[in-house]
């Protein structure tokens, strides 16, 4: 079992990258259990009440996230709970292996707390980068 945090974006791949996201986490991790931080699913939400392609990929990232177990977080803002969450320390409660993200920034604050991170390689497939 390896519990991965999906982020916002990761949720989003599905129609901003053509990537299936749980089929490419099987074929990465042995046995990922996906899990995603409260405040990724109300940014999600927000951003699926809008309109345009946007608002339709946040549609179906929380489709995605229903099929992921919520996580608890203190932090309000998405990034600072993804960040939060994966660097508990490991016998906390809620914690995981790695984060799947597209968003580069948030790559990068996760890869300098040796969060190995799984993102966007190529056109349409994921992989793990270590820190």
């Amino acid at each position: 079992m390896t519990p991965v945090l999906l982020d916002t974006n990761a949720l989003m791949m599905p129609v901003e990258c053509d990537v299936r996201v749980f089929e490419e986490l099987d074929r990465v991790l042995d046995d990922p259990v996906p899990v995603v931080p409260a405040a990724c699913v109300a940014e999600l939400e927000r951003l699926a009440d809008g309109q345009g392609e946007e608002a339709v990929a946040a549609s179906v990232g929380c489709d995605l996230a229903d099929r992921c177990e919520q996580v608890p977080h203190v932090e309000q803002y998405a990034d600072d709970a993804v960040v939060e969450i994966a660097t508990r320390d490991a016998d906390a409660d809620g914690t995981v292996d790695c984060v799947a993200t597209n968003d580069a920034d948030l790559r990068d604050r996760l890869l300098a707390q040796d969060v190995p991170v799984i993102g966007l390689r190529g056109r349409n497939e994921l992989a793990l980068t270590q820190p």
